[in-house]
């Protein structure tokens, strides 16, 4: 009995750490971190981060497809925050250590699946002397 009880222990503090965890991705992402801790919910703002549309999520409840879809959203939370396969294998086998590494290391949010946002339009400043309309023809 006195196992069973390490063992919610146990399960408790993986959980809190988790939750820990993705509240930091989430706002290094610039989301609330608040919504890490609703069931469900979580799992569509982590579709957000990595640019994938809300309705993966219903992908997520086919067998051997949720599989594939995990393994792509992991793939693009790597490169959301710059980094390469070899993140992306940590993350798949070794995802509890990797979201730590993601939400307490220096990483930083580039973007829905590693492309960076575009900057905000900026005019080309005037040419000197003011626009000279083309001369008409002789």
């Amino acid at each position: 009995m006195a196992l069973l009880g390490v063992y919610w222990l146990v399960m408790v503090v993986f959980m809190i750490l988790a939750i820990i965890a993705y509240w930091k991705i989430f706002s290094k992402a610039g989301e609330a971190g608040w919504q890490s801790m609703i069931p469900i919910w979580n799992a569509v703002v982590l579709l957000k981060i990595v640019g994938r549309p809300w309705w993966w999520l219903l992908l997520m409840l086919i067998p051997v497809v949720n599989i594939i879809i995990l393994i792509i959203v992991m793939n693009d939370l790597s490169k959301s925050f710059g980094h390469g396969m070899g993140f992306t294998l940590g993350l798949i086998f070794l995802s509890f250590i990797f979201y730590l590494i993601l939400g307490f290391g220096s990483s930083r949010y580039i973007g829905p699946g590693g492309v960076a946002a575009a900057p905000a339009y900026v005019p080309a400043p005037p040419a000197p002397g003011g626009y000279q309309p083309p001369a008409p023809p002789a």
